[in-house]
C-alpha cells in the first residue's frame, strides 16, 4: 500500500473527479508501497509521460490530459513518489531518489521503448535526470518551468497555512502562495486550483528537498542525448527577471531544439495557459 495517509480521491473537487472517471489507474512498486500512474487515451497510441511540480500530483496536468489523449497520445502520469497517493522513493527525500523510481515504473508501464516525457518544475528536473541516466528510455524532453538552473538560490517567501487556524485562513494561506509562486493573474486562481493545491500539498512527503535550488539541471543538460525543448512562462515568478539568462543557458545544451515564452501566464502554465501547453507540446512532440 501507498504511505499517503489517506487518498487524494476523497479530497479532490467534482470538475477533477469528472477527469479522473475517464482515467485507468495503474500501480508499480515504490519503496515500501506502490507508484501510483493514471492513464488517459488508447494504449496503442504513442505513450506521453507527464511528471508533476513539487507539492503536486496527477492534477498539476488536470487541463491538459484530455486534449492530449484526444489528439492521439496515451498520456500517462504518475504521482511522482512522495507525492499524491505514492509512497516515498527509497534511499532519500528529494529528485535525485524520485527519477530512478519513477524510471523503474516508467519501464513497466511503457514497454522497453523510448517515451516521450514533458516534466512541469520539479518534474523537469526528474525528468532530465531521467533521460540523462537512462538515456534509452526518452525519445524527446521538455522542460516546462523546470528549475536547477542555479539562477535562484532562495525559496520565494510562501505563507504557511499547517498553523492557520481554521480551514478559511488556510484557503486564504493556499491562495496567496497560488499568487507568489504558481499562478500570474488573479482569475487564474479560481475555485478549481484552490481546491487542488489544498489537497495536494498536505500529500507532500518530501519536505528536505534542495536540489531545485542547485545548478543540477544545468550540470544534467550536457549528458542528455535526446531532442531537448522547453516551455517557460514570461511572468513566471521564478524567472521573470531572468528570461535572457535562462534563454541563453538552455540554449548552450548540446542537444536543445527550442524555447517557448508563454506571455501572460506563471509558473503553473499547464493549467493557467492550457490551449497554448498542449498546443506547443503536440507540435514540439510529433507523433
Amino acid at each position: 500500500m501507498s504511505d499517503a495517509s489517506s487518498s487524494l480521491r476523497s479530497d479532490l473537487p467534482a470538475p477533477a473527479l469528472r477527469v479522473l472517471s475517464r482515467a485507468t489507474r495503474h500501480t508499480t512498486p515504490c519503496g515500501d508501497g506502490d507508484l501510483v500512474w493514471h492513464t488517459w487515451g488508447d494504449r496503442a497510441d504513442p505513450p506521453l509521460v507527464l511528471l508533476h511540480g513539487g507539492s503536486g500530483s496527477w492534477t498539476h496536468w488536470i487541463r491538459n490530459v484530455d486534449a492530449l489523449a484526444e489528439a492521439g497520445r496515451w498520456v500517462v502520469v504518475p504521482d511522482l513518489p512522495g507525492f499524491g497517493d505514492s509512497a516515498r522513493p527509497p534511499g532519500g527525500q528529494d529528485v535525485d531518489s524520485v527519477a530512478p523510481a519513477v524510471a523503474d515504473g516508467m519501464r513497466q508501464m511503457c514497454g522497453d521503448a523510448p517515451v516521450d516525457i514533458a516534466g512541469f518544475s520539479f518534474g523537469g528536473l526528474c525528468g532530465a535526470l531521467i533521460a540523462a541516466a537512462q538515456p534509452e528510455r526518452v525519445q524527446r524532453l521538455v522542460l516546462v518551468g523546470a528549475p536547477g538552473l542555479g539562477l535562484r538560490s532562495r525559496r520565494l517567501p510562501l505563507t504557511s497555512w499547517r498553523d492557520a487556524p481554521t480551514e478559511a485562513e488556510k484557503l486564504a494561506a493556499h491562495r496567496s502562495n497560488l499568487a507568489t509562486l504558481m499562478l500570474y493573474r488573479d482569475e487564474a486562481i479560481d475555485d478549481l486550483a484552490m481546491a487542488i493545491q489544498a489537497a495536494n500539498v498536505p500529500r507532500d512527503r518530501m519536505h528536505r528537498r534542495k536540489l531545485a535550488l542547485t545548478d543540477l539541471l544545468l550540470q544534467t543538460l550536457p549528458a542528455i542525448r535526446c531532442p531537448l525543448s522547453a516551455i517557460y512562462a514570461e511572468q513566471d515568478a521564478l524567472y521573470r527577471d531572468k528570461m535572457d539568462e535562462l534563454r541563453a543557458l538552455l540554449e548552450a545544451a548540446p542537444t536543445f531544439e527550442e524555447l517557448v515564452v508563454v506571455p501572460d501566464a506563471g509558473h503553473w502554465v499547464p493549467y493557467e495557459a492550457p490551449e497554448v501547453t498542449n498546443r506547443e507540446l503536440l507540435r514540439l512532440l510529433p507523433v
